[in-house]
C-alpha cells in the first residue's frame, strides 16, 4: 500500500476510533458496571503493552542494530530512549495535575487542589496517555517512508496493524472518558465532545512526529520507537492496571490477555 495513504489511513483511524468510543455515551444512561470497566481497561492494557513491544520495541531493536552495531552499543538507544519516555511520562505525571479512575479521591499533579474539577483531572490524564499513542503510530508511518534513510524499514503492513491495535483500545478508552461525565451532570453532547478531545491529541502528535522525522538522522529512529515504547508502557502500569484490578480482577486479567492476543494477530497476518 502507498506509504502516504496508509499515513492518512492510521492516523484517522485513531481519531475515528475515539469519536466512535465517545459516542457510546449517547446509548447509556450511567456508568458502566465495575466488571465491563475491568473488561475494558483490561482489553485496552493488553493491546498497549502488546503494541509497545511488537510495534515500537521490536523495530527499534533492529534500527539500533543497524546504527549502532559497529559501535557495539546496540542496546544504548533502545533502553536509553525506552528510559527517557518513562522518566517524560513521570515528570508530566507530576505536574500536571489529574486523577485515575482507580482512586477517585487522590489526585496528582502541581497545584491540582486550585479550582480543577475531578472530571477535568480525569480527562487530563487520558489526554496525557493518548500523546505517547499518537507519537508511536507517526513514528510507524515515518519509519515505513524510511525518512531517515535507514536501511531498515517498517512495512506498510505493520505501521497499520500498529494503529488498528492503538484503535482498538481507544474505543473503549474514550467512552472511559465520556460516559462517566453523566453521572457529574454533564449533558451528553458535551461528554461526547470531551471524549472526543482527549483523543484528539493522538493524530496531532502524530502528525508532527511524522514530519519532524524528517529532519530526524538515521541513527536517532531507535531512540525515538523506544522513548515511545517506554511513554506507553509507563502510562499503562500507571493508569490503566491499577483500575483493571480495582474490582472483578480476573475478568480484567483475561480481558488484558485476549487484548494482547489480538495485537499480536494483527502483527502477523497484516
Amino acid at each position: 500500500m502507498n506509504p502516504t495513504l496508509t499515513s492518512v489511513i492510521s492516523l484517522g483511524i485513531i481519531f475515528a476510533a475515539s469519536v466512535i468510543g465517545a459516542a457510546f455515551v449517547f446509548f447509556f444512561k450511567k456508568n458502566y458496571s465495575s466488571k465491563t470497566q475491568s473488561i475494558i481497561i483490561g482489553l485496552a492494557s493488553g493491546i498497549m503493552i502488546a503494541t509497545s513491544f511488537f510495534g515500537l520495541l521490536l523495530p527499534s531493536i533492529d534500527y539500533a542494530k543497524d546504527g549502532y552495531s559497529q559501535y557495539n552499543i546496540s542496546f544504548l538507544p533502545v533502553v536509553g530512549g525506552f528510559l527517557v519516555g518513562c522518566l517524560i511520562m513521570y515528570l508530566m505525571d507530576i505536574l500536571i495535575p489529574h486523577a485515575h479512575h482507580s482512586n477517585e479521591e487522590f489526585s496528582e499533579g502541581h497545584n491540582y487542589k486550585r479550582g480543577i474539577s475531578k472530571q477535568t483531572k480525569f480527562f487530563l490524564a487520558v489526554t496525557m496517555h493518548n500523546i505517547p499513542e499518537g507519537m508511536a503510530v507517526g513514528l510507524a508511518c515515518a519509519a515505513m517512508f524510511n525518512a531517515t534513510g535507514a536501511s531498515v524499514s517498517i512495512s506498510s503492513s505493520a505501521a497499520l496493524a500498529l494503529a488498528i491495535g492503538i484503535a482498538i483500545q481507544n474505543v473503549p478508552e474514550s467512552a472511559a472518558v465520556s460516559i462517566p461525565m453523566l453521572s457529574y451532570g454533564y449533558s451528553k453532547p458535551k461528554a461526547f465532545a470531551y471524549g472526543i478531545l482527549s483523543g484528539a491529541v493522538e493524530p496531532v502528535a502524530g502528525v508532527i512526529v511524522l514530519f519532524a522525522s524528517f529532519l530526524a538522522p538515521s541513527m536517532l529512529m531507535p531512540w525515538l520507537l523506544s522513548f515511545a515504547a517506554g511513554a506507553m508502557i509507563y502510562v499503562t502500569i500507571d493508569e490503566l492496571l491499577p483500575d483493571m484490578k480495582k474490582e472483578e480482577s480476573h475478568f480484567g486479567i483475561w480481558s488484558f490477555v485476549i487484548g494482547f492476543a489480538i495485537t499480536m494477530v494483527l502483527e502477523m497476518v497484516l
